[in-house]
């Protein structure tokens, strides 16, 4: 059961998203409060998570409790989810890692988002999410 996350990671895909850039799909069904994989990339102290997020157009870092990971160094594929304001996975972080599971069952072939909720855009990115219930704003 443990390593069932990993077998669901890599069925893990890149391509190019209807919502932005490029999106993280899946090849294979994701049952829903499925662990799907976890966030990486190189470990960097938070106010260098600021600085860079400050210089840069596509942020991809998430900030823990003491330091942030910086998924645009590595290969972690979960660099490429997109932002929806009706998501089908959430990120549950933890002091020392940020993880993915399933809101709900996933098909192939369906892009992964998830509700970026706080993020350096501070509410100023328009959303292109596409959903009925979208604030807007990122």
């Amino acid at each position: 059961m443990a390593n069932d996350w990993r077998r669901i990671y890599e069925a893990l895909f890149v391509k190019k998203s209807a919502i932005v850039g490029k999106g993280l799909y899946t090849r294979a069904r994701i049952p829903k409060r499925a662990k799907i994989g976890e966030f990486g990339g190189e470990r960097i102290g938070l106010r260098e998570a600021a600085r860079r997020a400050r210089s840069r157009k596509i942020i991809a870092i998430v900030e823990l409790d003491r330091f942030a990971y910086d998924a645009s160094v590595g290969d972690n594929a979960f660099r490429w989810i997109n932002h929806s304001c009706e998501p089908n996975t959430f990120m549950r972080c933890t002091p020392t890692r940020a993880e993915f599971y399933a809101l709900r069952a996933i098909a192939p072939g369906e892009e992964l988002t998830t509700d970026y909720v706080e993020s350096q855009h501070d509410g100023k990115l328009p959303c292109r999410c596409g959903a009925r219930g979208c604030r807007g704003f990122i």
